[in-house]
């Protein structure tokens, strides 16, 4: 098993996200993406100005008066009531992690900054838990993506993270900024996205981590992918699926992921990837686990 150093990543500290400002445009993204047919209401197309609903249509289904909406958009979440979050929720049809991003830009949690700035840990018996997966690829994320700690099938599938600098075994940084990453996974657009996603809601329950900001200002530097995608206030969870990856040594993989969210520390998930039984990418996996530490060293020198 490998696992990252106690320091957290490195990266400057960057200023806080301004909080406001993204419940501001998150709200604003939101109410575009409806039109007035989607939720009933009469459609004057030739006299819109603004995609999507407008501020008094978004309100009247709300049950809010114009007013107190446009304060809530421009960013004055201050003492609205969580059933008013409730009724712009359902007005905007939002899903759960939406509402759940709404609630947190609009009524944050204070964090203590030595809880946001502390290292991430993993439990001991998590990790050794994680090393007995020996045909299974297994690793912990933590907060802003962080890769926190993995198996050796893992490190087959993925390359060995323990060769990069600390800062750099973070899913964000590699999806983005690593050409190799984007060879593994064949869905590159659907990774970047959901990555950018859960980014968006670390970003929502921690605007204040300098850390976050500065993975976010960089990123927004050196990519332009990014910067696309971030523009777009998108949240999502997935707790599983399935990704097709192409690795350098066994070529196609076809394999289920399951995201486990640890009861003790939310901000920690627990990701396995397993393949269906007496398939091409059982047999792939199979060779993997046998070739060891080999087949990362072999892959080292090829795209992971």
């Amino acid at each position: 098993m490998d696992e990252l150093p106690s320091q957290g990543p490195a990266g400057e500290p960057g200023l806080p996200l301004d909080r406001r400002a993204e419940l501001s445009e998150f709200l604003r993204t939101r109410r575009a993406r409806l039109k007035p047919e989607d939720v009933g209401l009469p459609d004057f197309g030739r006299h819109r100005r603004v995609p999507g609903l407008r501020r008094e249509e978004l309100a009247q289904l709300a049950g809010v008066s114009v007013a107190y909406y446009t304060r809530l958009e421009q960013g004055n979440g201050r003492n609205v009531s969580a059933e008013v979050l409730d009724a712009i929720a359902r007005a905007l049809r939002l899903s759960d992690a939406e509402h759940a991003h709404l609630t947190h830009l609009a009524k944050p949690k204070q964090h203590k900054k030595k809880q946001t700035a502390r290292p991430q840990q993993v439990r001991v018996a998590l990790r050794q838990l994680i090393d007995t997966f020996d045909s299974v690829p297994a690793y912990v994320v933590g907060r802003r993506s962080d890769i926190l700690v993995w198996n050796r099938m893992a490190a087959a599938v993925f390359g060995d993270w323990s060769e990069l600098p600390p800062q750099e075994r973070n899913w964000a940084r590699m999806v983005f900024l690593k050409p190799e990453y984007r060879e593994l996974f064949v869905e590159w657009d659907q990774k970047a996205s959901d990555i950018v996603s859960l980014l968006r809601m670390d970003a929502g329950c921690h605007p204040d981590d300098p850390r976050l900001s500065a993975l976010v200002g960089e990123l927004s530097v050196k990519s332009e992918e990014f910067r696309r995608l971030w523009a777009t206030h998108d949240v999502k969870e997935k707790s599983h699926g399935v990704k097709r990856l192409h690795h350098p040594l066994v070529g196609e993989l076809s394999l289920h992921f399951e995201s486990f969210r640890l009861v003790d520390d939310e901000e920690q998930s627990l990701v396995t990837y397993h393949a269906e039984p007496g398939s091409a990418s059982a047999e792939a996996l199979r060779l993997l686990a046998s070739w060891g530490t080999d087949a990362t060293r072999a892959g080292a020198t090829s795209p992971q």
